[in-house]
């Protein structure tokens, strides 16, 4: 048994290291296939960015009067406090999170083969420009334009001189929480799900959310918390949990895809490979809202859909106060403005 244990142990950490080493690969570099390209996607090239952002006719506003970043905050709570619509008889929503996604892959919409975007929009959707950064450009930035402050901002409804998370890998105390507690916590909602690929969110021993996802284990609120590690993992987590007969009635779901891409080889529509991850992205999204719309009670269910991001990107880089890292966007079934 010792002789047999000698020879195991050695094997399963090489398996570990390797697969560890796989995950860590696929997770820090943008790797998309090119089966998600269209036709022409080879011949965009950079813009005048503002000049871009005016030209995209299925936005609600203008880039002037974006909305901030916490009208996700807002909206949902709007849609809880909302009475029923007849014929339905509960309340559902679901944020998903294309990360480091910039507007102007919008310009991609009109040939897209697969899209969630286009799926909201064609069924009387809205889209509305929107600012990282809390406030909106050309003045000061009032937070970084990364990962942790602005998903942060849109799920507690405040920016980081209140939420207290200012850059990546900084724990958030539980106070203010989150709605993926204080939905659950106060009655609104019988269940909510978070589903990342990034493991900067509740994985690592600095990640943002830990404080707050232990304070739901130790009081028993009906929150759950799932990391993917890879985007394809992630979806599948979605997928099935949006496939159970009692689903979460709050979902925030993140995709990595492009900020992948963008930090690998560049965040601009000029990069093929950036591109092909808005796609796959965009695609990914499709799936989850048709997979919603096959649910046995989506005829009685009240959905709220939103697609957001958190900022954009520059070079291949973000935090800082540009253009575009700070103009990205929601997208909704319902009104936003």
């Amino acid at each position: 048994m010792k002789k047999a244990a000698k020879i195991l142990i050695p094997i399963l950490c090489v398996l570990l290291i390797a697969g560890a080493a796989t995950c860590y690969f696929f997770y820090h570099r943008g790797q998309h296939p090119s089966k998600w390209l269209v036709e022409g996607d080879d011949a965009w090239k950079a813009n005048d960015y503002e000049q871009t952002l005016s030209s995209l006719s299925m936005m609600d506003n203008t880039w002037q009067t974006a909305v901030p970043q916490t009208k996700v905050y807002e909206l949902v709570k709007a849609h809880f406090a909302s009475g029923l619509p007849e014929g339905k008889t509960q309340k559902k929503a679901i944020v998903i999170g294309y990360d480091g996604c910039r507007v102007e892959n919008f310009r991609l919409l009109e040939n897209s083969k697969k899209s969630a975007i286009n799926l909201l929009l064609q069924d009387g959707g809205h889209a509305a420009f929107c600012y990282a950064g809390g406030a909106n450009y050309p003045h000061p930035l009032r937070q970084n334009t990364d990962t942790a402050p602005g998903w942060c901002s849109m799920l507690t409804g405040v920016l980081s001189d209140k939420h207290h998370v200012t850059r990546n890998l900084e724990p958030k105390a539980v106070e203010p929480k989150t709605l993926v507690t204080s939905l659950p916590e106060d009655g609104v909602v019988e269940s909510s799900a978070f589903f990342t690929t990034w493991t900067g969110f509740f994985f690592e021993p600095d990640s943002t959310y830990i404080p707050e996802a232990k304070y739901c284990r130790k009081n028993h609120i009906n929150a759950k918390y799932r990391v993917g590690f890879v985007d394809d993992l992630t979806r599948r987590m979605v997928y099935a949990e949006l496939k159970r007969k009692k689903c979460a009635d709050f979902t925030f779901a993140v995709f990595d895809y492009t900020d992948h891409a963008g930090h690998a080889t560049g965040f601009t529509v000029e990069n093929p490979d950036y591109v092909s991850a808005f796609r796959e992205e965009d695609a990914t999204a499709a799936k989850v809202i048709e997979t919603i719309r096959a649910r046995k009670t989506y005829s009685t269910e009240d959905w709220l859909i939103l697609i957001s991001t958190d900022h954009g990107g520059n070079g291949c880089g973000h935090g800082g106060p540009s253009f575009e890292e700070r103009i990205t966007f929601i997208v909704s079934n319902k009104e936003i403005v």
